[in-house]
């Protein structure tokens, strides 16, 4: 029996590991050349970078993932197919099983397919940015574009950056940015400390991650990076690129305050508004979505019989709950692949840990919400829709004159969402410029894919077969 891990993140190997440990052969797909997904981005060996760990925290958890995975990859038990960007999940009924499609390399343009028992999804999430007059000019960065271009290519996005938005990700970017030599001019935060006070106790529950806050808290103060909590970005000025920022204090209603407006000179802004979850191929393959996750049970089962899901596909919970559902959902494969009921006494530790960080992510989740009143911050030649380039005054005449209910009208009457990205970037300003409640954009496949690999799909694709 074998199991398809697709993503190589902290789920996808903590589950690769368990599986593996318990006999069972696993494919390990990843869309990156090494593993490890955003939180262990690793440089190119060839870069030959001497201290990789200055990037990271939790250095020797990675280590210990990064030398399992070495070990069962040797020993035949994993096979990790590295570049190999999943499109499409084809569950089949007779004989039972399931085909992952890829591309493969980077410029993902050669078919391949993977047959497999059983499916673990640990696809990870993707950033949520809120459009802003000024968002499209050149500098103009999400806070994990920022970071991956530290972590992948140790290279600096700009000499003088701004981090802003909301979430825990800003910190460490902005860490991270200045221990590198880049001059932080400030970190603007929407989140303020009354926020954080509302949930003191659940927030109390968890030691670690309050010394982790407080680490980055005085590496800002070591670096002198100035903070400025309630507060938001209005404005990125520029011509041929950002070179300031205009920023104003937030109103306890989340508006903006007048007169408090300051511009900061920059030529980079990092900026950022949470995470989602990627759940497209969950989706295709019809798996329940509940919020924006993929609706698991007490083993991170999906309801799609032979389907797992593990980390940021199910929530955003960072990196220590996407290890805990990652090992839980592995047992749990391993033991049913091999006709077994699982004893869920195996793991109650885990599922401890789990029900705890859960609680943790959502407190983290409502502290870190965008200003209630961001839409308003938008002129009407704001573009909404970067790949279509629909302003925000197409979308508010969509709703306003042309009488469009839902996300999908908006869609039809304005091209918004069309696009490369298929909604990817844009979706979530437009459900907040328009007042829609947010749903399932169930995508037939999870990335783009060329007419001519779908013409010959079946064909003469290379079969990488089960893990022999």
């Amino acid at each position: 029996m074998n199991l398809a891990v697709i993503g190589a993140g902290p789920a996808g190997l903590a589950a690769a590991l368990a599986a593996a440990d318990r006999g069972i052969r696993v494919r390990l797909v990843d869309s990156a050349a090494q593993p490890g997904g955003q939180f262990y981005r690793q440089p190119p060996l060839a870069f030959g970078a001497r201290r990789p760990q200055e990037l990271h925290h939790q250095w020797r958890t990675w280590q210990r993932l990064r030398d399992g995975l070495a070990r069962h990859v040797e020993a035949g038990r994993v096979t990790h197919l590295a570049e190999h960007h999943v499109w499409f999940v084809e569950r089949q009924l007779e004989p039972s099983g399931f085909i992952v499609h890829a591309l493969l390399g980077p410029e993902q343009e050669e078919p391949a397919t993977v047959r497999a028992d059983a499916v673990l999804i640990a696809t990870g999430g993707y950033e949520k940015v809120l459009p802003f007059p000024g968002w499209t000019l050149p500098g103009v960065v999400t806070a994990g574009g920022a970071q991956a271009m530290l972590k992948g290519g140790l290279v600096l996005p700009g000499r003088t950056a701004v981090v802003a938005g909301t979430g825990p990700l800003l910190m460490p970017v902005a860490v991270g940015l200045a221990a590198a030599g880049a001059d932080v001019a400030a970190l603007v935060e929407s989140a303020g400390p009354k926020d954080f006070a509302r949930h003191a106790a659940t927030f109390a529950a968890h030691p670690a991650k309050l010394a982790e806050g407080a680490s980055y808290a005085a590496a800002l103060l070591r670096h002198r990076v100035p903070l400025l909590p309630r507060h938001t970005v209005v404005e990125a000025h520029g011509k041929d690129r950002i070179e300031a920022v205009t920023v104003a204090a937030l109103d306890p209603a989340g508006r903006v305050e007048a007169g408090t407006e300051r511009r900061i000179p920059c030529d980079t802004l990092a900026v950022g508004h949470g995470m989602l979850p990627h759940t497209d191929i969950a989706e295709a393959l019809g798996c329940r979505i509940v919020g924006p996750g993929v609706a698991v049970d007490a083993e991170q089962r999906t309801d799609v019989p032979g389907v797992w899901a593990a980390g940021e596909s199910t929530g955003i919970g960072g990196a220590a709950l996407s290890l805990t559902e990652g090992h839980i959902a592995g047992r749990s494969a391993a033991a049913r692949l091999r006709g077994r009921e699982p004893d869920p006494r195996s793991w109650a530790a885990a599922a401890k840990s789990r029900t705890k960080a859960r609680q943790f992510a959502a407190a983290v989740d409502a502290v870190y919400a965008p200003p209630a009143h961001w839409a308003e911050l938008l002129y009407d030649d704001t573009l909404v829709c970067r790949c279509e380039e629909v302003p925000a005054s197409a979308v508010r005449e969509a709703v306003d004159e042309l009488g469009a209910t839902d996300a999908r009208s908006v869609k039809l009457l304005t091209r918004a969402g069309m696009g490369w990205c298929q909604g990817r970037m844009c979706a979530a300003a437009v459900d907040g410029l328009t007042g829609c409640e947010a749903t399932s954009a169930r995508r037939p496949f999870a990335r783009p894919v060329p007419l001519g690999v779908l013409a010959r799909s079946g064909e003469d694709e290379p079969d990488l077969g089960p893990p022999g």
